[in-house]
């Protein structure tokens, strides 16, 4: 049986479980041509649920002008052998958008939905990198051209406090 025979890819996101402090690096402006990043802190932790089939995490996310917490919920559907990932802010807590489906592949997990941003159509890329388990980095990305070019305008890179 090879190594790929024996994953479970209920477990793609293992390496999250616990405590992190998260280094968050952000363009000032998204979809403008915009160069200029933000840097700030926050932390993470982040739990196994439905006997590992999904997995909720709660962070702090220190922006600077607005502090605010937020929830991410994830579930794996062993139909479609996918994850999805639905999001969940304190600055809209009556607002979950909609999921991002995507699976792992060689430690690097790549979830895409179609969304809005300014009133114009989108598709939104998360990009989970764990190949570094104790150094995992999550990216998003925006494509305002179907998925044609991708600006990254987010990354979170961790590292495990607990």
């Amino acid at each position: 049986m090879t190594q790929t025979a024996l994953h479970d890819p209920r477990h793609d996101f293992d390496f999250l479980f616990g405590r992190w402090r998260v280094r968050h690096r952000r363009l000032k402006e998204r979809l403008a041509g915009c160069t200029e990043w933000i840097e700030f802190d926050g932390d993470l932790r982040a739990q196994p649920l439905l006997d590992g089939a999904g997995n909720v995490d709660e962070g702090f996310i220190d922006l600077p002008g607005g502090a605010y917490r937020g929830v991410t919920l994830r579930a794996f559907d062993a139909k479609t052998q996918t994850w999805a990932i639905w999001w969940l802010d304190s600055r809209d807590p009556h607002f979950v958008g909609v999921p991002m489906i995507g699976a792992f592949e060689r430690g690097v997990g790549t979830f895409l939905c179609d969304e809005s941003f300014r009133d114009l159509p989108i598709k939104v890329r998360f990009i989970w990198t764990a190949t570094e388990p104790d150094a995992p980095q999550w990216a998003q990305a925006f494509s305002p051209d179907g998925g044609k070019t991708w600006e990254t305008n987010w990354v979170m890179r961790f590292t495990r406090s607990a």
